[in-house]
């Protein structure tokens, strides 16, 4: 095990806080480490951000407060990790995040403060297992699904595996049109990723809210756990009497099922039957092993709305239902808002923490503001970095479409991209073992002026390597920002006594390349941006012509352009 590099002190005029764990294998550059909790796998706080003072405390209650029904075999992930079995499903998340040990999935899923979403039916077909919980890496989610406007089933099977290659770690079928069970059960069957979905969609297609009953709501359970949906949205934790406390929001409900099932009261003047069945849906779900998220139908639509008693209210609701589920074997997580200023998301994460004793919270966002539509994949972003640093273990991705119609191919991507960068720059501040070790070998790629080892380290390649080539096509000792006068990083590598660039598995073949002609992919990242005209984006393509460059030795570009002909003919 590698050391904790410790601070200088011989002149040092700061304290730094508590250390956690160094998210570098090797413990790599100069930074002292990770400013969270020291690992504590197994104990409520794993992997979590320290408490600003104020902030609600974790909660003493576990899953492990329940038994398994004597005489039963389990069947549940959960009822298998209360009883000291370790499942392959746990074996094959360890192999997936290798900072954690079957044991240890197995301890944290006992708990309750993991799942492993896995319908025994979806394990039959392509499903690759995996978990969501404090002690392993922050998750990402993609909504998808056809709407009675727009999109069918191809279409959303081409965009779960457009989703799948982009990063999502799960994705929910919210289809609330077109051909809704050929669509579910095509995406069960191809997906690799656990398949979640919002079952009162399809129970109210070709019927009114008003007119759902008890017994077909718990036919469609039960259909669609059958199919092998792996998770299921539930809004069990809205209550009549909290409706009196969403009059007076900006924006009401927000949520589909929340106003759906908020309908369904007010005209029947009864108790949400979702709430009212959850044990006979604890029941069913039980049975396929389908796991919990716990909707949260009064997320704050605003942020005038954030953080109010109705959400807080149906949050109490939930940790109460979180331990009816856990009584009955079936595994949970939670659903959180939404649209929250900036500096209430630290005490949402924990107060869910508390309230529903360490069950993963799945959060969309949260969106710190509200005037960016078209931008909110960025908007919200920035809230589930803070969101995943203090306690979120998965967050759900909000496309540029968001607020404005459904995501197409591109939308998908541009959402995952972003929810990746917000779940893993989490993952590095909570110093998950390895988490940094990808950005140490680009940081050294980087440093090395090795431009194709730094596009192949590079989360989007062609992105990169398109962005790099509309302004100079030829990989050299500096970029086309600077030029070569006024690169920092050329000069750092040229000083002997730095470190900087010299790591000899980072070195480039030759100092001089000229990089191959821009792939068809890398050509339409080009044109989208609206910014070159088809003559450049062809001229990029054919390579007639280079960047002109800049040098210590030379007078002018055109004789710059000499010296990288010639670099280039005896390299």
């Amino acid at each position: 095990m590698v050391s904790k590099k410790t601070p200088p002190t011989s002149d040092a005029f700061y304290q730094l806080p508590p250390l956690g764990n160094n998210p570098s294998t090797f413990n790599e550059g100069t930074s002292p480490g990770s400013f969270a909790h020291p690992p504590q796998i197994g104990e409520p706080l794993t992997f979590s951000s320290p408490d600003t003072p104020g902030m609600p405390t974790t909660s003493s209650v576990t899953a492990m407060d329940w038994e398994n029904d004597p005489g039963r075999t389990p069947v549940t992930q959960l009822e298998s990790a209360r009883q000291g079995i370790i499942t392959e499903e746990m074996k094959r998340v360890a192999e997936r995040e290798p900072h954690l040990t079957p044991e240890q999935v197995r301890v944290e899923v006992a708990h309750g403060r993991m799942i492993i979403p896995a319908n025994i039916v979806h394990l039959k077909h392509r499903l690759d297992p995996m978990a969501i919980g404090r002690a392993s890496l922050t998750k990402i989610n993609a909504n998808m699904g056809a709407s009675p406007v727009s999109s069918g089933t191809h279409e959303e099977v081409e965009k779960l595996e457009w989703a799948t290659r982009w990063g999502a770690d799960t994705v929910m079928d919210l289809s609330t049109g077109g051909k809704l069970d050929e669509c579910r059960e095509a995406m069960i069957q191809n997906s690799t990723v656990p398949i979640g979905t919002v079952p009162i969609y399809s129970m109210i297609i070709g019927r009114k809210i008003e007119d759902l009953t008890y017994d077909q709501i718990l036919e469609g359970l039960e259909h669609q756990a059958k199919q092998g949906v792996d998770y299921f949205t539930i809004h069990a934790g809205v209550l009549q009497s909290h409706l009196q406390y969403v009059k007076d929001r900006l924006i009401g409900i927000v949520s589909r099922g929340g106003s759906l099932l908020a309908k369904w009261m007010i005209h029947h003047n009864k108790e949400n039957p979702m709430y009212t069945l959850f044990d006979d849906i604890c029941d069913i779900m039980r049975e396929y092993d389908v796991s919990f998220s716990l909707g949260d139908g009064l997320r704050p639509g605003g942020l005038a709305d954030a953080t109010d008693h109705a959400q807080l209210l149906e949050l109490k609701v939930l940790g109460e239902l979180t331990e009816r589920a856990w009584a009955k074997g079936v595994q949970v997580m939670i659903e959180g808002p939404g649209h929250v200023p900036f500096d209430q998301i630290e005490y949402n994460m924990k107060l869910q923490r508390q309230l529903c004793h360490g069950a993963p919270f799945y959060v969309l966002g949260p969106l710190v503001t509200d005037i960016f539509p078209g931008y909110d994949h960025i908007t919200s972003c920035i809230g589930a970095t803070s969101a995943g640093y203090h306690g979120a273990s998965m967050l759900c991705y909000v496309t540029p479409k968001e607020h404005l119609g459904l995501p197409k191919k591109d939308d998908v991507k541009q959402g995952c991209i972003a929810y990746k960068i917000a779940a893993h720059a989490a993952d590095v501040a909570l110093g998950i073992p390895g988490a940094r070790d990808r950005d140490d070998s680009l940081t050294k790629a980087r440093a090395a002026l090795n431009w194709e080892k730094h596009f192949e380290l590079s989360f989007d390649p062609d992105t990169a390597r398109a962005f790099h080539d509309e302004d100079l096509d030829v990989d050299t000792d500096f970029c086309a920002m600077c030029g070569h006068d006024w690169c920092s990083v050329r000069i750092s590598k040229e000083i002997q006594e730095f470190a900087s660039g010299k790591d000899l598995e980072s070195q480039a073949e030759k100092k001089a390349i000229l990089s191959p002609a821009l792939t068809d992919e890398q050509k339409e990242i080009l044109e989208k941006r609206g910014v070159l005209s088809p003559e450049e984006i062809h001229k990029l393509m054919d390579k007639d012509g280079k960047g002109a460059c800049h040098s210590d030795h030379v007078e002018d570009a055109e004789q710059a352009k000499e010296v990288q002909d010639e670099l280039l003919s005896t390299n």
